[in-house]
């Protein structure tokens, strides 16, 4: 890990969650402005969201005068807050390259399909997790077989994802 990220927590922002019951004007900016205002007193934080390309116009829709994206642009631009995001490359072209002002805040970095071996290491990484919530234990014979079978069998998704559904099914 770099020096950068050692003591750093990262924050996985739940869109629907905020989202969700806003039925007022103004209900969503008010959310979204108290998460922000909450990681800002928080150095160390990290803002990580799914599908970055989903903030821009998230909020306006519920009568907020601002987007989700309009209200991280500032925060972006002082240092306040950092923040990662991904989403597919049609979406970053087709929908967040076309904010200019938002995507000339973040550094894009793509990022490509692990190979068998390297998914065989992400599955090593989150086996403890699985181990607990199945209450099973899982050789290292089987996170291979689950990665080169994956890799083989399932073609409509990309590592390491569709191996992580071979050892959560």
């Amino acid at each position: 890990v770099p020096d950068l990220l050692a003591n750093s927590v990262v924050y996985s922002l739940d869109l629907g969650a905020l989202l969700a019951g806003t039925k007022y004007r103004g209900d969503f900016e008010k959310r979204f402005k108290a998460l922000l205002g909450e990681l800002k007193k928080r150095p160390q934080a990290i803002l990580f969201i799914d599908e970055i390309h989903t903030i821009i116009g998230a909020g306006a829709a519920s009568g907020g005068v601002m987007d989700a994206s309009n209200l991280l642009k500032p925060l972006l631009s002082s240092g306040d807050i950092r923040c990662i995001g991904s989403t597919t490359f049609q979406e970053f072209r087709g929908i967040f390259e076309k904010d200019r002002a938002l995507a000339r805040r973040f550094q894009k970095v793509d990022v490509s399909e692990p190979s068998v071996e390297d998914t065989i290491g992400i599955l090593r990484g989150l086996k403890g997790r699985f181990e607990l919530h199945h209450n099973i234990e899982y050789s290292d014979e089987a996170l291979r077989a689950a990665a080169e079978l994956a890799s083989r069998y399932i073609n409509d998704r990309h590592m390491p994802d569709k191996a992580i559904d071979v050892i959560d099914e």
